[in-house]
């Protein structure tokens, strides 16, 4: 059993075991700690089309030595190698294309969070509030002498 041995009600108990210390890294009884990182996750959408391009390319790297040694070797498989490698070319440059394409398909669908643009937000927010300031006393004025001119067709 590796780690600190669990007592009743899940808590470690004191012992040899539990009092690894933090050097130990299985001391908490976990496999691994995820640590956060610098980077925000991809969206599913890009991750997606990243995963397939990386694949893509992967296969017309191997294609492609293949067919090197096959020309090499003087095989009667290199000519084929060779022209089924520029079509992979071809795909693997569609796939890394098809990356760049989602992500800003995904940021333009989905908006992206920037300082400009929320600064621009406050700035229009504040000179609402200024505009609707200065109109205040105009619209106070101008529903009072409604409201007097009609009390005073109700009355008469």
């Amino acid at each position: 059993m590796y780690g600190a041995q669990q007592g009743p009600g899940g808590r470690a108990r004191e012992g040899a075991q539990a009092s690894a210390g933090p050097a130990d890294p299985r001391a908490d009884g976990a496999l691994w700690r995820d640590e956060p990182v610098g980077r925000r996750r991809m969206p599913d959408a890009v991750r997606g089309a990243a995963v397939r391009a990386v694949m893509i390319v992967a296969l017309t790297l191997v294609q492609a030595v293949i067919a090197f040694f096959c020309t090499v070797a003087g095989s009667w498989l290199a000519f084929p190698m060779v022209l089924s490698s520029v079509g992979s070319t071809v795909v693997a440059t569609w796939g890394v294309l098809d990356v760049w394409v989602t992500r800003q398909v995904w940021n333009q669908r989905n908006g992206v969070v920037s300082e400009p643009s929320s600064t621009a937000r406050r700035l229009r927010r504040e000179r609402r509030r200024a505009r609707r300031e200065t109109r205040a006393p105009e619209r106070a004025g101008d529903h009072a002498g409604r409201h007097g001119a009609a009390r005073r067709l109700s009355h008469s």
